[in-house]
């Protein structure tokens, strides 16, 4: 008998699920941002009250998330070139090694993420607030690179500034000198010349008396 052409090789299948991770990376993505933006908020929110320690570990999580997807998709685009490649049956190890990073990555993703309800957290009072922000300063303090450490403050900086700049803006009127008030009255000059005029008026009436 001769080949079967519909026979799905190593090949077919690693290209199958890079796609499947990548499609999954994707809904990741979309549903992230929707997470990084309440954690931005909830960094202003803490500045504004002067709680600059949660103001930057809603930074720190939010940065982690981001780097963690971006590197997780270059990863599969670089996959993606491997798997097209005409020396497939050379790199198979290689790929598949890869496809099953990708798949232990997506499951911290999908774990690290959690929901809005985790994001919440970040700004709790409660004994289980106060533990899970513990356990997420932890977690990040051996997972994120200087760099990104880096970026974090410099994006802290310029939220404290902006902070700062509206409550200098909201108390500006209060502080704002009032204006004099306009003179409703004429110069003091002719009054002054009036004045001389009087007093040579009486000086005179005072000799001819």
């Amino acid at each position: 008998m001769g080949n079967n052409p519909s026979r799905v090789t190593a090949q077919d299948k690693a290209i199958l699920d890079l796609k499947n991770q990548r499609d999954k990376l994707h809904q990741y993505q979309r549903k992230i941002t929707i997470l990084t933006d309440r954690e931005t908020a909830i960094a202003k929110s803490m500045l504004q009250k002067g709680d600059k320690p949660r103001a930057l570990l809603a930074l720190r999580r939010k940065k982690y998330q981001e780097s963690l997807l971006a590197k997780t998709d270059a990863q599969l685009e670089q996959l993606e070139k491997l798997t097209s490649s005409v020396e497939f049956a050379l790199i198979q190890k290689d790929v598949v090694f890869g496809l099953q990073q990708g798949t232990k990555v997506l499951t911290e993703i999908h774990r690290e993420m959690g929901g809005i309800e985790h994001v919440e957290k970040l700004m709790g009072e409660t004994a289980d607030a106060i533990a899970y922000q513990k356990e997420v300063s932890e977690m990040l303090g051996g997972r994120i690179s200087n760099q990104d450490e880096e970026e974090v403050e410099d994006e802290l900086a310029a939220l404290e500034a902006e902070v700062v700049g509206k409550k200098e803006v909201n108390r500006a009127p209060q502080q704002q000198e009032p204006l004099p008030n306009v003179p409703d009255t004429e110069l003091g000059v002719p009054s002054t010349v009036e004045g001389q005029r009087q007093q040579i008026r009486q000086q005179q009436e005072a000799v001819l008396a």
